[in-house]
């Protein structure tokens, strides 16, 4: 086997906030597979780096009156320390913020601007203000301008349900995020780089040969790309908005004073400068690992940043002549028990509040176990969780090596390895498939492959009964091959299992008096040494630790509403949206609820999550109402009920028809929404207090 020069990144987490269980599906991931590489022997390399800059770093350092450079320090530390406590394991960690990332950002904007890919033209941006900054993507909400679509509540760059892209300013109805306030529109000059330049060469690279997951090149080709035998055929692609003006934390662009190059443009080419801070300490040559067609070199993310990894970053590359990447490796976001991450409910776990309560590797052992090679969403089910981890890991895995150690701590290992009805070579054969697994990201098939290998390993020991045959003082030889048979076992699980349980590989290791470090040590079975003093290995999970992890990472003043995540930014931490300007009881009085009977439901054509309901508030008096309730009821459950409404809501004028008031509900959005109920004896037109 050939050995490989491999380079692979994880998403650059965002200095504005803690590690969350969320992002930690990314890091872990990649984690397995670079562990995973360098066991099987080849030269591999992790690089990753705290993301910066932009105008959400800038507000928070005000609002904490301190400087940007010592919020982000205190952040990477932070950071840092969390991955650690996860035996995530990085060659080198760096900064967006460092004198390489500044450097190597001029390098590339040279380069594109001699490719004649840069354009200025005047942008028409939201404005806040009260909170007196340009208003950056993420801190715009509103309703999505695609008229097909119309989702609320949407970020300001790309709408979260039905994938279209848009600027702040296209939104309907925004709002800004900082004050709540509705922003004005203003006009200031901004770079572009015209990625339609690059349409061949991008849409060659993202349809050819395995960069991208089939799912994805599909997702690019659709969305994006466009298909040449629909009727839409080509479809141009959108110039990329580069540049924000002050004030802004990030690098000024040299060649246009008062802008600064925006966080997308540093964040990815953070890559590389991390990548040279560790050359620099290791007098390695930078060339080598992002100018050598023979490095492979491989992104994870997750999916929510498909279109700067699969678009802009390729170009980028291309136009400053480095290395594209071999594979980019997207992963889906985690929910919790099915649903997204909450904090009211105590599923919004950060990674320093699990580490409090539980053993990283039983995390570490449940992603790998939930982990495939496609896009699809993880969840944690913490009853599962318990479950897997102690049935899998504790109950089969180190329950071999429990039962086998102890027997021969004064014998040692058999001499000659013993006779064990071919168990440890077709465990080796068994090898082949497992790596495969590991090499494609399917995490969940070599789980389940180890799994059956110690499976048949307990029916073995099962079978033979050391711990009977040790009462019998003529069976020590005997008793020495059995348990030299179980613990070799117990080692080839362990070596296979190592890139996801580094701590059980580091304990097997004391055990044995051997390091696990490479793929081929299953191959050979271990023989005549003695033993060090049997620890147990890993505690079983304790599902009154679970409960009190979740009861901690419940808010300490319970909010009246719940805080969702609506998805887990492998390299955007999630953030809530501040509340909403005061208003007073009177105020909120002039609200008139009132008890409504639906009389009529139906689908709205073309609406994704509209229901048409037509409303008797009593008498001869209808209301229709347009309700965003599509996804969680069908028109014929509501036929009948009586619903509370918001009676004196001003009309508002939809593609689809007039409104004439909404409905009140509640939940996080989607399939997830629930009507507020009302007493069966209560009277349609009846005042609600």
């Amino acid at each position: 086997m050939s050995k490989r020069r491999i380079l692979v990144t994880a998403a650059l987490p965002y200095a504005n906030g803690p590690i969350h269980l969320g992002h930690l599906v990314e890091y872990i991931q990649t984690d397995i597979w670079v562990r995973f590489q360098r066991l099987r022997g080849h030269r591999t390399i992790y690089i990753c780096a705290d993301d910066t800059h932009g105008t959400a770093i800038m507000i928070r350092a005000q609002q904490e009156k301190r400087s940007e450079v010592a919020l982000i320090a205190e952040m990477q530390q932070q950071h840092e320390r969390d991955f650690a406590g996860f035996d995530v394991s990085f060659d080198n960690y760096g900064s967006t913020n460092s004198d390489e990332n500044r450097e190597l950002c001029g390098e590339f904007w040279r380069a594109i601007r001699a490719a004649g890919l840069v354009k200025e033209r005047d942008v028409a941006q939201l404005y806040d203000v009260q909170a007196g900054t340009f208003l950056a993507d993420r801190f715009v909400r509103g309703t999505c301008p695609n008229p097909r679509c119309g989702a609320v509540n949407q970020p300001g760059d790309n709408c979260s349900v039905c994938g279209v892209t848009y600027t702040p300013a296209e939104l309907i109805d925004p709002r800004s995020t900082l004050s709540g306030s509705t922003p004005e529109v203003r006009s200031a000059p901004h770079l572009f780089i015209e990625l339609e330049q690059l349409h061949d060469f991008l849409e060659t690279w993202t349809q050819a040969g395995d960069h991208l997951q089939p799912e994805t090149a599909n997702y690019l080709r659709g969305h994006f790309l466009g298909d040449p035998r629909s009727e839409e055929g080509r479809k141009p692609l959108k110039d990329w908005d580069v540049s924000r003006p002050a004030p802004y934390f990030g690098f000024e662009i040299p060649d246009a004073p008062g802008n600064y190059w925006y966080v997308w443009f540093d964040a990815p080419i953070g890559y590389l400068a991390s990548t040279l801070q560790w050359c620099k300490r290791h007098g390695e040559q930078f060339e080598t690992w992002w100018r050598d067609a023979d490095t492979e070199i491989h992104h994870f993310i997750g999916k929510d940043i498909t279109y700067f990894h699969t678009l802009f970053w390729p170009g980028m590359l291309q136009a400053a002549g480095y290395t594209l990447p071999r594979k980019v490796h997207i992963h889906g976001f985690l929910t919790v028990g099915g649903e997204k991450m909450s904090k009211s409910v105590g599923t919004f776990v950060m990674a320093a509040t699990y580490l409090e309560h539980l053993d990283p590797s039983y995390l570490r052992y449940y992603y790998a176990s939930k982990l495939g090679p496609r896009t699809d969403d993880l969840d944690l089910n913490l009853d599962e969780f318990v479950t897997k981890v102690n049935a899998d890991l504790v109950n089969k895995v180190v329950n071999i090596a429990s039962r086998s150690a102890k027997f021969v701590q004064q014998t040692g290992l058999s001499a000659a390895y013993p006779d064990d009805d071919g168990l440890f070579a077709r465990a080796a054969e068994a090898g082949q498939e497992i790596a495969a697994a590991y090499e494609a990201t399917d995490y969940n098939k070599a789980m389940r492959l180890i799994m059956e290998l110690a499976d048949r390993a307990n029916v073995y020991i099962d079978s033979q009964q050391p711990w009977v045959l040790a009462k019998q003082p003529d069976q020590v030889d005997r008793v020495r091959d059995v348990c030299t048979v179980g613990l070799n076992l117990f080692w080839q699980l362990a070596i296979y299992l190592s890139p996801v349980l580094p701590e059980l590989a580091r304990k097997t290791a004391t055990l044995v008096g051997q390091e696990i470090v490479s793929w081929s040590q299953s191959q050979t079975p271990l023989k005549g040494i003695s033993l060090n003093p049997f620890e147990h290995l890993l505690q079983r999970v304790d599902p009154k630790k679970v409960a009190q992890m979740i009861e901690d990472s419940k808010p300490t003043d319970a909010p009246a509403a719940d805080t969702n995540a609506a998805h887990q930014d492998s390299d955007q931490p999630l953030r809530d949206e501040p509340l909403a300007e005061t208003i007073t009881i009177d105020e909120f009085a002039k609200v008139d609820l009132r008890v409504a009977r639906v009389v009529n439901a139906e689908h709205v054509e073309e609406a994704r999550k509209l229901l048409k309901l037509t409303l008797s508030l009593g008498g001869d008096e209808r209301r229709t109402v347009f309700a965003g309730i599509k996804q969680a009821y069908q028109p014929e459950q509501l036929i009948g009920r009586l619903v509370v409404m918001v009676a004196n809501l001003a009309p508002r004028q939809m593609k689809f028809g007039l409104s004439e008031g909404m409905v009140v509900a509640s939940g996080p959005g989607g399939a997830d929404v629930f009507l507020l109920g009302v007493e069966s004896g209560a009277q349609p037109g009846q005042r609600v207090h």
